[in-house]
């Protein structure tokens, strides 16, 4: 027990002038007269009381202003480091999310602007993600096309087929929330090579989509449509692209876990809220695509 620091510092030695009678141990000190003696607080000599400094101060020349001060200051209170933090991660993906749904509500009923939000939020989205310092009102606004966008495509959808947008948003959630969870408890992690196998397979698909759009357009071909024994080319590809939104999820959950841990600052929440966003849309739109046609398929 005599070695424990923590016990030694709780049991004062005897003797020690900043305990005097009160401490472990402790004497009471006099002069030949008998007319001073020691307390806990200060020394008391002939009537009058002088307060000792704090444990610490007791070498060092204290003005009697400043002694006050040191007894009366508050503690200490938390570093403003303007690090981010999660609750910036959540505050502005939370923020950004309820613009997408307002874009999409407007869409719904204008469904004229949803071409609008595709040409927007196709410059906003390379704008934003090739800048160097994050801009919170393009991150904002890009969010706001993608629901004019988000909202054009569901009312489409939902006009074949009523319930697919529920259907496609509790699927969004679940898988969120799915990958959320697996990542939190470590189970699933980003590595190298599925890194660069979702960037090479990204670009690929970002290909694909385009010459399909430009066939559509001007040849009226669409190659979603061809079959590949008896199955779809566009479910196929769709259930593709639902994994590949779903690494990039992952991406974003590494992404903020890392800036957290290395002390970003607090301004990248809205680089890391863009990203979730990106992966959110991409994944909810991708799940439409898969809904819709599967439930083509169970029509015919």
């Amino acid at each position: 027990m005599a070695g424990n620091p923590l016990i030694n510092n709780m049991t004062k030695p005897a003797g020690d002038p900043r305990f005097g009678q009160f401490g472990a141990g402790g004497t009471t000190t006099a002069n030949p007269y008998g007319q001073q003696a020691q307390s806990p607080y200060g020394t008391y000599q002939q009537g009058s009381y002088t307060q000792q400094a704090p444990y610490g101060y007791e070498n060092q020349q204290v003005s009697a202003g400043q002694l006050n001060d040191m007894y009366n200051a508050g503690t200490a209170g938390p570093v403003d480091t303007n690090r981010i933090t999660i609750n910036d991660i959540i505050m502005k993906t939370g923020l950004n999310l309820g613009l997408v749904v307002v874009g999409a509500v407007l869409a719904w009923y204008m469904p004229v602007p949803m071409f609008v939000g595709f040409i927007g939020g196709l410059v906003l989205g390379f704008v934003n993600a090739l800048k160097k310092k994050v801009s919170p009102a393009l991150v904002m606004t890009y969010s706001v096309m993608e629901g004019l966008l988000v909202g054009g495509i569901s009312r489409m959808f939902e006009a074949s087929y009523p319930g697919i947008v529920v259907q496609a948003v509790l699927a969004t959630v679940i898988v969120f929330a799915t990958i959320l969870a697996l990542y939190s408890s470590g189970k699933v992690r980003a590595t190298p090579k599925l890194t660069r196998f979702f960037m090479i397979a990204t670009i690929s698909y970002a290909v694909f989509c385009l010459v399909n759009l430009v066939a559509s357009f001007f040849f009226d071909f669409n190659a979603r449509g061809v079959e590949v024994m008896g199955i779809p080319l566009g479910l196929i590809i769709g259930l593709f692209a639902v994994l590949l939104a779903t690494y990039s999820l992952l991406l974003d959950f590494t992404h903020a876990s890392d800036a957290i841990k290395m002390g970003a600052p607090e301004r990248e929440s809205w680089r890391i809220a863009f990203g979730l966003i990106v992966s959110l849309v991409w994944l909810y739109i991708e799940i439409l695509r898969v809904l819709y046609y599967v439930r083509s398929m169970a029509d015919d």
